[in-house]
């Protein structure tokens, strides 16, 4: 590595896969109907998946509460962040893929950001419990 450059850690495409599948399992399991995303640490899509019957536009929004999540957060605390003042407020309704809604959760290894997951289809703290459950079935909690 340069001292121009950086290498930075990215969640795998076999990881990614297996969290999608446990947040699903994890959803039927309750009976809940999900989509997942898993992105990147730049909020690209890595591995998605949404449950038999749920409409796509759904897995948009889990797409857009791993994007949030990616910025390092979960995305109520950075609703709540944004919503502490009407400058930041106004920012975030003019900014496409943030998303204010629970369900979106970052993924570490160790101390560095590799990525994020977002569930939706379901209440906003079911939707943390799958992304929640996924995070804890890897052992990344």
């Amino acid at each position: 590595m340069s001292e121009h450059s950086r290498s930075v850690p990215v969640v795998s495409c076999d990881c990614a896969v297996g969290l999608v599948e446990a947040a699903r399992c994890h959803a039927r399991e309750n009976g809940w109907s999900v989509a997942v995303a898993v992105v990147d640490p730049w909020g690209a899509v890595v591995a998605s998946g949404r449950m038999d019957g749920v409409p796509p536009a759904v897995l948009e929004f889990a797409t857009d509460k791993a994007y949030t999540a990616a910025l390092g957060k979960s995305s109520k605390a950075f609703f709540e962040r944004m919503s502490s003042s009407d400058e930041l407020t106004l920012g975030l309704q003019t900014r496409p893929r943030l998303c204010a809604w629970e369900g979106g959760l970052p993924i570490h290894e160790g101390d560095r950001l590799v990525g994020a997951i977002g569930v939706s289809g379901a209440a906003g703290p079911e939707d943390s419990a799958c992304a929640g459950a996924a995070l804890t079935s890897l052992g990344l909690d």
